[in-house]
């Protein structure tokens, strides 16, 4: 605990009783936090605000009185689901507002809308996209679809002074260029082609450089900084672009949590450092410059790597990545050859020395570049490579 930073020692030391333990594992559909939202006391206000392309309901939470507005959203991609069990967590530490004092000073002085869920079509099939096969996310100016324009009505009506676009992110990405987890990486989006620098987007590089201080002994080497490449259909950038400051969450892997239980809690503290900073205002005093001292993520890992393997009698090193799927309500994972080559550089969130076995599957089919596979075999057993 002496990691944390004094205003959070308290919340992180009662995080196991905070945690909402009814919502857990990667696969959440509406099924899952209905329950959860009728249990909401009567501090919050629950309204139903649309529904999906399918029918199922879109709703948003509002909690705190103050005159500081911050619009937040989770699921905008269904399968992506790490930032909403952290806004449950969010929501019982809420729940306690006069056990914690850091959480009164956030409810005292921000207005705080959270949409739980905007993609629940995408979250019940385990999609990116919604049921249109649209990434929502790449439809902020068209607005084609339903839960796009959900969204934007609840920034017209709200006309918040900060905007929080939760994701998940994949585990192929180091925070810099050493074999680290980016656990949490987070982005000022760009408000056009230039990616001018200017006031709102300032105050966004600063609560994410005040954050990243926050969390940083928590996460030494474990926070990444987010590609600002422009793209106006993006939400975030079309908010940023309406001079709105807006921070993109990405979480991320963090070792041997492939549910991202562990990452959810770091996502719990980002958020409450975010939320305070904002509220009590001493993000003013950060230099917006600190934002581009976070190092930027990149793309140097995969889930296995095989060192010193045999295929078709060919000394290599291969490479595999998890690719997940929906299998009777839980998530399952298969092995995606993703390469074969003499040198995988690469790193390997798991790597094993094969010591010249030889690699096969189904016994005794020799291994191939980009296919899915059940199981693989090392000198003709089988070898156990799922998370």
């Amino acid at each position: 605990m002496k990691n944390y930073p004094q205003r959070l020692q308290k919340l992180m030391q009662n995080y196991t009783a905070l945690k909402n333990q009814n919502i857990h594992g990667r696969y959440l559909t509406l099924d899952h936090i209905a329950p959860e939202l009728k249990k909401l006391p009567a501090t919050f206000t629950i309204k139903e605000i649309g529904e999906s392309t399918l029918g199922e309901s879109i709703s948003v939470i509002k909690i705190g009185k103050g005159k500081l507005r911050i619009l937040t959203w989770s699921q905008m991609h269904g399968n992506e689901s790490t930032t909403t069990k952290a806004i449950f967590d969010l929501l019982n530490a809420f729940s306690r507002q006069s056990d914690f004092p850091v959480v009164d000073n956030i409810l005292e002085s921000c207005e705080i809308w959270i949409i739980p869920m905007l993609n629940p079509d995408g979250a019940r099939a385990y999609t990116r996209v919604n049921a249109n096969n649209v990434d929502l996310n790449r439809d902020a100016q068209n607005l084609q679809e339903v839960e796009s324009r959900i969204l934007r009505s609840q920034f017209d009506e709200f006309s918040p002074h900060f905007c929080l676009n939760l994701h998940d992110q994949r585990t192929i990405f180091t925070a810099g260029a050493l074999p680290m987890s980016a656990t949490l990486s987070f982005l000022a989006p760009s408000m056009d082609e230039e990616r001018k620098i200017t006031e709102s987007r300032k105050e966004s590089m600063r609560v994410i450089s005040a954050i990243a201080e926050d969390l940083g002994k928590m996460l030494p080497g474990q926070i990444g900084r987010y590609d600002d490449g422009f793209n106006l259909n993006c939400t975030g950038d079309t908010f940023q672009n309406k001079e709105v400051p807006t921070i993109l969450f990405e979480a991320g892997h963090y070792p041997n949590d492939y549910n991202r239980e562990v990452t959810r809690k770091y996502v719990f503290a980002a958020l409450i450092s975010t939320l305070h900073t904002i509220a009590t205002g001493e993000y003013k005093s950060i230099s917006f410059e600190k934002y581009e001292k976070i190092p930027e993520n990149q793309k140097l890992f995969n889930d296995v790597v095989l060192r010193n393997c045999r295929v078709n009698k060919k000394k290599t090193d291969v490479s595999i990545q998890f690719k997940e799927k929906l299998d009777g309500g839980s998530i399952k994972f298969d092995i995606h050859i993703e390469g074969i080559k003499q040198e995988i550089k690469n790193f390997g969130l798991k790597e094993l020395d094969c010591k010249g076995g030889e690699l096969t599957i189904d016994g005794e089919k020799p291994l191939s570049e980009n296919v899915l596979v059940e199981e693989i075999f090392l000198n003709g057993k089988k070898f156990n490579l799922k998370p």
